[in-house]
Parts: C-alpha cells; structure tokens; sequence
C-alpha cells in the first residue's frame, strides 16, 4: 500500500469524511505508532504504520456502501450528535447497513436527494467547492421572478459570507415527472437552480435576497444521480450504473481555484515508522 495522507487514509477507511477526519486529527482522538497527531498533511502507509482512532486500530475498507435517500421535510439530514429527538435519515436506510455519512446535506425544511457513503475520497471529491460537482433544485417560490430578479440569482448574489457564484436559474412548468413529490404546498413559480458551490443554506438565502418567498426546495440530483422514481422516505443502494457514473464525475473533475486554475496540490511530509 502506498504512502497517503492520514486524513485520506481515515477517509477512506470509513471513519468520516475527510473533513471531519481533520477535526478528529485536530482532536487528538488519533496515533501513529504509539504517537498522538495532531497536525494535517502526515503521511501514512497502514501496511507499516499503526493508526488508532479512539484507541482502535485503522483498517482499510474495500467494500463501500453507497445509498440515496428521499428525505422529507422536518427530517435532519446529520447522523450522530445531538439530534434534540428528531428523525434523521439514519432511519431511512436499509437495514444491515454501517457507519455511513452524508454527502451533502439538506437543511432541515428542504427535501430530496441526500447521498449517503463510508467511502470518505468519493465524499471529499463531490462536496468539496474546488471541484464544482453540479447539483440541481427544484425550487418553488410565491410569484414569478422579475427579469432583475432571475439576472441577480443567475449572476451572483451578495450575501453576508460573500458573494454566490454564478448559477443556472430556469423558470420551469414543474418538476420532472419522474420526481414523486413529497405532500405539501403546490401553488406559485418553480424555479430550476443549478449550483456548484454549497454555501449553508444558499438556496434560501439567495431567494430572500431577490425579494422572493420560497415555499419548497427539493434537491432533484448530484451530478448524474437523482431521486427519479425514488418514493419519499424510502432509501436504495445505487445502482451500479449510478455508481459508476458518480465515480467518473468526481475523478474527471480537477479541483480548480476562484481563478478557474487547478489548484496546486496540499504539501505533505512523510511519517516516519515509530516517529510522530
């Protein structure tokens, strides 16, 4: 096995994305070879190297599970921490099913389509904003948009963490058919969004921005996956086509900087065998 670095490594492994591998690394919760570290970028080969999280040893994970969700309105999209007593998607999957994360998530009163995988890579490369991964909303609002208005979303909107990105903003007859919507408000303008960027609850933001009120918002896809034909609060593994297709998305996508350049790869250093 070859050298990578540790919260890559952990990532793959299944213990949490890769950014949340950062934390738990930040944390102190992880060894190597007897070592607390504490620092990113340390290189690992768990062929040589012992890794502990939480006092228990590391191990590569060659089977990962990768399921879609439907998830409804007024269901937490997080799994684990503290939930206050409401459902989380965690009550969704299938049963048999492991440790598994979200990729991506939806705010409490959005719907649709969340990803759920223990594969960390994949997860960084689809939620990380360098790589720009698409992902599309059906979006229902009070009233049709003014021109000034579907010009501000399509070009960008100030808000109080920055400007949006550009995004793709369509005035649409509906959601496709193949979308089996949730029971709720029906009436008003739905809007098709095309974002690749996440900024928390943008969507939302971006609407109230504009001078428009949102009624519903419904994740319809991630990159090639969609919840077509996905009944609400009912869960499946990925087909192999689907799973096929994300991996091509995420591995052909080089992350790229504001600039549009790719950016350069983190520096690493490598960890010496019994050395933190």
């Amino acid at each position: 096995m070859s050298e990578e670095r540790l919260q890559k490594v952990m990532a793959a492994a299944g213990i949490a994305s890769r950014r949340a591998s950062e934390e738990i690394i930040a944390a102190g919760r992880v060894r190597v070879n007897g070592q607390i570290v504490t620092e990113m970028g340390l290189k690992v080969d768990l062929s040589k190297d012992k890794v502990t999280v939480d006092g228990r040893p590391l191990r590569t994970n060659n089977r990962h599970v990768y399921i879609k969700v439907y998830k409804p309105r007024g269901m937490l999209s997080d799994i684990g921490g503290q939930t206050d007593g409401r459902p989380t998607v965690a009550d969704l999957l299938p049963s048999g099913v492991g440790r598994v994360f979200p990729v991506g998530r939806l705010d409490l009163n959005s719907e649709g389509l969340v990803l759920l995988t223990d594969d960390g890579e994949l997860a960084h490369r689809l939620t990380h904003p360098r790589y720009e991964h698409p992902k599309t909303y059906f979006v229902l609002i009070d009233s049709y948009p003014g021109e000034e208005a579907l010009i501000r979303l399509r070009n960008g909107v100030e808000l109080e963490d920055g400007r949006t990105a550009p995004a793709k903003v369509d005035v649409v007859d509906g959601p496709p058919a193949e979308l089996i919507l949730d029971e709720g408000y029906r009436r008003g303008t739905w809007l098709r969004i095309v974002l690749r960027e996440g900024k928390k609850r943008q969507i939302r933001h971006m609407i109230v921005a504009v001078g428009l009120f949102l009624h519903r918002l419904v994740r319809w896809s991630i990159g090639p996956v969609t919840v077509a034909q996905l009944p609400p609060r009912e869960s499946t593994h990925l087909a192999k086509g689907e799973l096929a297709a994300l991996r091509d998305m995420a591995e052909s996508k080089r992350p790229v900087r504001s600039s549009g350049r790719p950016a350069r790869p983190a520096s690493t250093r490598r960890l010496p065998p019994g050395r933190p």
